[in-house]
């Protein structure tokens, strides 16, 4: 019979080494009194003397594992657990449309410069500076500011970003009019 171990196509020698085992941590445990050949530590020391002392590692108690954070949990709750590869990638999606946006604005703003507004062309400028820069701070902002809160909500308040900072000059003004 074989081991589904055995079925795997790159299984070398010496993969069953615990040594090499990631995140687990192996405490070596003391054979029980007759299977080493050994007789145990007396549990009480004789009255002669204080029992020497030994040097047997005592078994770790493994470390709380903190629950999933329940829906009452605020953003004063533990830190939110790392984005897995799903979350990292919708975060570049996320940045890269805010990256067009704010070239997308900043465009607008340029083309505006030059249609003879009634505008002083400072005001113009500034107004263009913020607009480009706008949805950089969104995005900066929500990842800064919510570190805590849960994924969802963090890409929620990404999407409210996308949809108020559509740079409508840009797109009703056409790409090349």
């Amino acid at each position: 019979m074989s081991t589904p171990r055995d079925d795997d196509a790159l299984s070398w020698d010496g993969d069953d080494d615990p040594t090499l085992d990631v995140g687990e941590k192996h405490v070596p445990t003391r054979p029980a009194g007759g299977e080493s050949g050994v007789e145990p530590e007396p549990l009480q020391p004789e009255a002669s003397g204080p029992a020497p002392a030994t040097r047997h590692p005592e078994p770790v108690a493994p470390e709380p594992v903190a629950a999933d954070a329940t829906d009452d949990d605020g953003p004063d709750a533990a830190h939110a657990a790392p984005l897995g590869n799903v979350g990292l990638v919708g975060i570049g999606m996320v940045a890269a449309t805010f990256l067009l946006f704010a070239i997308g604005w900043l465009l607008a703003g340029l083309r505006l410069n030059g249609l003879g507004l009634p505008i002083p062309s400072v005001t113009v400028i500034a107004l263009t500076i913020g607009a480009a820069l706008a949805p950089v701070v969104w995005f900066v902002a929500v990842l800064a500011l919510t570190r805590s809160w849960r994924t969802w909500q963090r890409f929620l308040l990404l999407i409210v970003g996308i949809v108020l900072l559509v740079p409508w000059p840009f797109l009703s003004l056409g790409a090349f009019a």
